[in-house]
């Protein structure tokens, strides 16, 4: 009978002991309180984002065009380390990709490179159809190209030009 007795006694001592362990670990776990994660914020993704790979991808379509209807005027390789001139031409596409507007914005004063760069753009048109997303309220595309002249009045589009040479011959 002791030996029972001990081994109830055991077994409830281990009973009260895995009780106590468990009241412990409720207590430790109700004391701990589980936050979640904030909700992430949804952050629309801005116009000028989507668009600026279309965008990029346009404007190199557009110096395509021009370089394929003045192959006569293209430099072909590396423009020179000092360039002639570098001319800046804003211009305005509609939908059909006609040019409806062009002016230089920006130039050294060449005459005769800014002419060169007014009449390529002409000769270009009507572009590659602008895509619809990127088109303004009047459904119309501006657009700025930088023409860079050699010595010899060749010249290239900044959007496809080769990296200018590094000495002045």
């Amino acid at each position: 009978m002791t030996e029972c007795r001990a081994r109830r006694g055991c077994a409830w001592s281990l009973s009260l002991r895995g009780t106590a362990y468990t009241a412990l670990l409720a207590l430790a776990v109700a004391g701990c309180t589980f936050t979640p994660p904030p909700p992430r914020a949804v952050v629309p993704t801005p116009p000028a984002a989507v668009n600026s790979a279309t965008l990029d991808q346009y404007r190199e379509a557009v110096a395509q065009r021009i370089v394929e209807r003045n192959p006569s005027y293209v430099l072909r390789g590396k423009p020179q380390a000092m360039l002639r001139s570098l001319v800046v031409v804003s211009f305005t596409v509609d939908r059909n990709g006609h040019v409806v507007a062009s002016s230089v914005y920006r130039t050294n004063g060449d005459d005769e490179a800014e002419s060169t760069a007014l009449a390529t753009l002409r000769r270009a048109s009507p572009l590659p159809l602008p895509p619809g997303k990127l088109l303004n309220g009047r459904g119309q595309l501006e657009l700025f190209e930088d023409w860079l002249f050699n010595d010899d009045g060749k010249f290239q589009l900044r959007e496809l030009a080769s990296p200018q040479s590094l000495t002045i011959d």
